[in-house]
Parts: C-alpha cells; sequence; structure tokens
C-alpha cells in the first residue's frame, strides 16, 4: 500500500499510486480532481495502460451530466507541461495544423490535467501495430496513404512558418526537454554536458548486460561498434557528448525555426474516419510551439513511427520472440548481429517521410543559406537521443528492457547516430536520399 499522506496535490497522488500498481485508489483521486476542474462529478474513469504512454498517464472518464471525456496529464517530476499543451494546440491550429483542442484545462501546480472530448477513433500508432501483428498487408495502402497526405500537410502548414532564429526564443521552446535538457545536470554543472541528465541517470555508471556479455560503463561507453557487418565511427561516449554540443538551442539557432508540434509520432495522432477521406489529427502538443529548430521538428515522429517497431522500444519483453541477437566483444570492438528489419508499413513510411516532409524542407533551408554543413550530424544524433533518452536502455534498468531488447536498442541507437567507417546501410542511404543536391560551404 502507499504511504502517502494525502497533503500531496492530487495529481501528484495518482502519478504515485499508478507507480505503485494501485490503480483502483489513483482513479478515485483522478474522479476527485476531475469533479473540481469541470465542476461536475466524475463517474465511470479508466486510466489506459498502453505502451506508447512512455512519459504520461491518460484514460477517459464520463461526466455525471453524460459527456465523456478524454483526460491526460505529464506524470515525471519537472515535465509538468500539461496547461502549455492547451495553448499550444491553439498556436497550431491557427498555423493550419489539424489538432485536436482541450475542453478543459486546469494548470495549477500539482493539479496539470487535459480533457478532450472523447473520440471514437483509434490512434494511428494502435492501427499500425495491428497491421504488422496480423500481417493484414491488404490493409498498408490505405495507411499508408493517410501517412503520406499527412505528412504533405505537415510541411504545407510549416514552411510559411519558416524564419531566422533568435538565440533567446528558441532556448526557451519546450522541445528541448525531449533532447538537450535530458543530455544535462544544471544542478551539476561540472558534469559535461551530454553525459548529465537522463545520460547520468540511466547509464553512466550502471552495468549492463547485452546477451551473453555484461559490461560495465566505462567499457562499453568507449568501444567500437560493428553491426551486421558495418562498422560505425563512434563509440557511445562519442555520441553522448556531441550531441550536448550539437543539440544545445544556441547552436541549433541559427539554422531556421518553424512553428511545429515537435513529438507528433502516431501514439500522439488520431486515425479520423469522420470525413470521407481519413485524415490524421494530432493531439498532445505539450512540446510545441512557434520557434523549434527546423532540423529538430519532426525527428521524434521519424524515429518512433518508424525505426521504434516492431515492438522492440515499447514491448521489449516480446523481443526475444521477433528477434535473434548475438553480442560478442572483442578487445575494443563490440560485434552486434541481429535480424532485425523495417516492415514493409515502415519501410513506406521512411520512403515517405523523407520525400513529402523532409527533401523538400531541406531543399528551403539550403536556399536560404541556414543548412549547416554538418546538418547530418545533428540529425543523426537526435535521432540517436530518441531511444537512448525516452527510456532507460539497460536490461534490467527503469523501463523494463531485456537482454536482447537492451543490445538491440543500443544498436538501433548506434547505427542512427554514427556513419559506417567504409560501408553502407539502410539509413545512410536514406540520408543521402534526402540531402539537397547544393548544399552552402
Amino acid at each position: 500500500m502507499s504511504n502517502m499522506t494525502g497533503s500531496e496535490p492530487l495529481a501528484a497522488q495518482a502519478r504515485q499510486l499508478v507507480q505503485a500498481g494501485e490503480w483502483q485508489q489513483a482513479a478515485d483521486v483522478l474522479r476527485q480532481l476531475i469533479g473540481e476542474v469541470t465542476g461536475v462529478a466524475a463517474g465511470q474513469l479508466t486510466i489506459n495502460r498502453d505502451q506508447y504512454s512512455l512519459n504520461s498517464l491518460n484514460g477517459t472518464v464520463t461526466l455525471d451530466d453524460g459527456r465523456a471525456l478524454f483526460f491526460k496529464y505529464h506524470n515525471e517530476e519537472g515535465e509538468d507541461k500539461t496547461i502549455e499543451e492547451y495553448y499550444n494546440a491553439e498556436l497550431l491550429r491557427e498555423s493550419g495544423f489539424r489538432v485536436d483542442v482541450p475542453v478543459y484545462a486546469c494548470g495549477e501546480p500539482g493539479r496539470q490535467i487535459l480533457m478532450y472530448t472523447l473520440r471514437h477513433d483509434r490512434r494511428m500508432a494502435d492501427i499500425c501495430r495491428d497491421i504488422e501483428q496480423q500481417q493484414a498487408w491488404d490493409q498498408e495502402a490505405e495507411i499508408e496513404e493517410a501517412q503520406r497526405r499527412a505528412d504533405r500537410d505537415i510541411l504545407t502548414h510549416t514552411l510559411p512558418t519558416l524564419k531566422p532564429g533568435l538565440v533567446s526564443a528558441v532556448a526557451a521552446e519546450p522541445v528541448h526537454q525531449l533532447f538537450y535538457h535530458r543530455l544535462i545536470s544544471p544542478e551539476n554543472p561540472e558534469i559535461t554536458a551530454g553525459l548529465g541528465g537522463r545520460v547520468a541517470r540511466f547509464y553512466v555508471g550502471k552495468t549492463f548486460r547485452l546477451e551473453d556479455e555484461e559490461l560495465e560503463w566505462q567499457t562499453l561507453s568507449n568501444l567500437r561498434w560493428v553491426i551486421n557487418g558495418v562498422t560505425y565511427q563512434h563509440s557511445l561516449r562519442q555520441l553522448f557528448t556531441e550531441a550536448g554540443i550539437r543539440l544545445a538551442p544556441a547552436a541549433l539557432a541559427g539554422h531556421g525555426v518553424i512553428t511545429a508540434h515537435g513529438d507528433a509520432h502516431n501514439a500522439n495522432v488520431w486515425y479520423d474516419t469522420s470525413e470521407e477521406i481519413p485524415q490524421l489529427v494530432s493531439f498532445d502538443p505539450a512540446f510545441a510551439g512557434r520557434n523549434i529548430p527546423a532540423l529538430l521538428a519532426e525527428v521524434k515522429a521519424t524515429f518512433h513511427n518508424i525505426f521504434a517497431h516492431p515492438l522492440w522500444l515499447y514491448e521489449p519483453s516480446r523481443c526475444g520472440e521477433l528477434y535473434k541477437v548475438t553480442v560478442m566483444r572483442r578487445g575494443d570492438t563490440l560485434y552486434v548481429d541481429h535480424n532485425w528489419q523495417l516492415t514493409p508499413l515502415r519501410a513506406a513510411f521512411l520512403r515517405d517521410k523523407g520525400e513529402e516532409y523532409w527533401q523538400p524542407l531541406l531543399a528551403q533551408l539550403a536556399r536560404r543559406g541556414w543548412l549547416p554543413p554538418h546538418w547530418q550530424r545533428i540529425f543523426r544524433l537526435a535521432m540517436f537521443c530518441c531511444p537512448t533518452l525516452v527510456l532507460d536502455l539497460r536490461a534490467g534498468g527503469f523501463s523494463g528492457h531485456t537482454q536482447t531488447s537492451s543490445a538491440l536498442g543500443l544498436a538501433m541507437a548506434m547505427m542512427l547516430g554514427s556513419e559506417p567507417v567504409e560501408d553502407t546501410d539502410e539509413f545512410s542511404d536514406w540520408l543521402a536520399g534526402i540531402s539537397p543536391a547544393e548544399q552552402p560551404l
């Protein structure tokens, strides 16, 4: 049982109760909070237990006046962005983006919660998962086309907002909570940027179990990686420390900024069938803004919609059912072999995201002289941060990863973050394909 005194704010109480596995008590607390915020008593309430809600709580509630609502709030200490989401939804809608806007919003500390009119649409992430689980490839074309339309639509509303960035405005954007702020420890400035924050909490000084290998951070972080026969240039330590430099807000401010959602992966997207042609409608714009570095805006969606699947990031316990992973250390090199590959659906998403969004955006940045020669390093490092900073990838760590999913996840992160020494791989080929023909010197 929880040892809470009841003095904590209601949202904090609910978070602690969920973490303790006391779901019914958490639901009772949330009913009280929702009743106070809406002024209407809350009846039936269900907290969702889905694999995609990595850093937030959400669920459904029926009010005594008959209205059914979807509620959510961020449940990490120091990441209470919920009320900003209300205003961010409005700014996205003003720019023409398809986005759900909450009907209730409470921003009081410890009581931050949003409530939306309950939709009976499904999330795009769930539809994609079902297609892959059931191998229902006959449904792929319709879903792929909806995603392609969405990528095209996002670009249409993004490009008119492209402008030069001011360091102060860029630094104030909440999107950095997903990247740079997770790499630093402001309370311990002596910690090198890139090795603080979640990196320090998840990895530094820890033990890693990667299939049959057990390695300490000090050793693993300095090893070179050979993945499926391809040798990569960087070590884990080098990628984290470089990310701490290149993803700093001031370092990104000179490369153009845009209005964007910032976290529009498909677990934050409804598959809206209310129109004749299905449309994708985003929600949860907690990290949206008007001054988001253009090279960051769709990175989370690019990683989470494509490279996090099938299942290994969100359902690590099932990783052993799907994949064969072997790990062997020889001297200063770690050899990892695996049989993971993009499914036809994810391969289509990658192609379309490149053609419909990234390629024209990069071309526009290049034409304006805002695309730096090292843009691929920025892009790769942001992609690298997506799996390594959203969850602890260590087996036996905070997030339930196994020795198989940990090895595969870290190998995936290395493949995204580091260039091959001589050979090539699928991601490198894709990056080459979206690169503008001419770049500024």
